[in-house]
């Protein structure tokens, strides 16, 4: 019975990772060129601003909150990049800027959430709304075109063969691991989602902890939005619409709970490839876009489902 309990347990665990390798074993064999390197440099450039914005979703969500703002904070964060970014300046300039914005907004959402006591959809969903409008206050509802060449071999260039996009996320991947699973602000933060009252009486500062979780998100999303702009040249205070849905699909699919105190990194990596490897095979097959929304919003669905299920077994 142990061993069968054993079995059922890491089966579940590592699911997600088992349907991720038959759903590239199915495409590859229903169109060989999703196998090409040239397909799979494209997967790894698709996959790493949303994977970014997963790591810092997946703080915010084990911490028990929720960042719907995210997207919006891209697309601001890319239009001050952009202005910023006409060769004008040291290239060093317009990242720091993105991340100082990124960072502000985070938190914003973070005292709005542990100190304004206000539930985080509906921070968020203000920040949401009041940071896209910014974006469009600031490029007077315009894109930004003219940066200069150094900001667009950023994302343009490769290491080794590697998308200099996929070395960005590689880093943050192994940043935001460590932190999470190695050190005692990680250990806070998972204890917050786990019980926050319990987390209070422990001595940790939770107001901090959860004011802090937000900053990373905001921070890693300025990353996105210097990345992107130079990825599409110009910055758009329109781009990095429903990111934040691609973000916690992500998280969610890698088995971060909703209510928080669950979730492990490289979860969150197997759900960035995931929607990714979904929309790429989608693509390459010739299905609609439209599709890829349906299938995501039923993946979501599914997810949380089993989360739920899950935890009701458990309890």
């Amino acid at each position: 019975m142990e061993n069968k309990k054993s079995f059922s347990a890491i089966f579940s665990e590592y699911f997600i990772f088992v349907i991720f390798i038959a759903l590239v074993i199915v495409l590859a064999i229903m169109k060989p060129s999703f196998i090409s390197p040239k397909n799979l440099a494209n997967i790894l450039k698709q996959a790493s601003i949303n994977g970014i914005l997963a790591f810092g979703m997946m703080f915010v969500i084990i911490s028990g909150g929720f960042d719907m703002s995210v997207g919006s904070t891209v697309a601001f964060t890319g239009i001050l990049a952009a202005l910023l970014g006409k060769g004008q300046y040291p290239l060093v300039v317009p990242l720091i800027v993105a991340l100082i914005g990124g960072l502000a907004v985070g938190i914003v959402n973070g005292v709005g959430i542990a100190i304004g006591d206000l539930p985080p959809f509906i921070m968020t969903l203000g920040t949401m709304t009041a940071v896209r409008g910014l974006a469009l206050l600031i490029s007077n509802g315009k894109p930004v075109t003219g940066v200069s060449e150094g900001y667009r071999a950023v994302a343009a260039g490769s290491i080794a063969g590697i998308p200099s996009l996929a070395i960005f996320l590689i880093v943050v991947i192994i940043i935001c691991s460590f932190v999470a699973t190695k050190t005692v602000y990680g250990r806070r933060v998972y204890a917050c989602g786990g019980n926050i009252q319990a987390a209070r009486v422990a001595g940790i500062n939770t107001t901090l902890i959860r004011i802090s979780t937000f900053a990373i998100a905001g921070l890693l999303a300025g990353l996105s939005g210097f990345l992107m702009t130079s990825r599409v040249t110009i910055g758009q205070p329109t781009a990095a619409e429903s990111y934040e849905m691609d973000a916690i699909t992500a998280c969610v699919v890698g088995g971060v709970s909703m209510s928080g105190g669950v979730g492990k990194p490289w979860g969150v990596i197997i759900g960035t490839l995931l929607i990714t490897v979904i929309a790429n095979g989608l693509d390459i097959l010739g299905v609609s876009s439209h599709w890829q929304k349906i299938v995501k919003g039923l993946i979501i669905v599914l997810a949380v489902l089993m989360d739920v299920k899950g935890k009701s077994r458990k309890d």
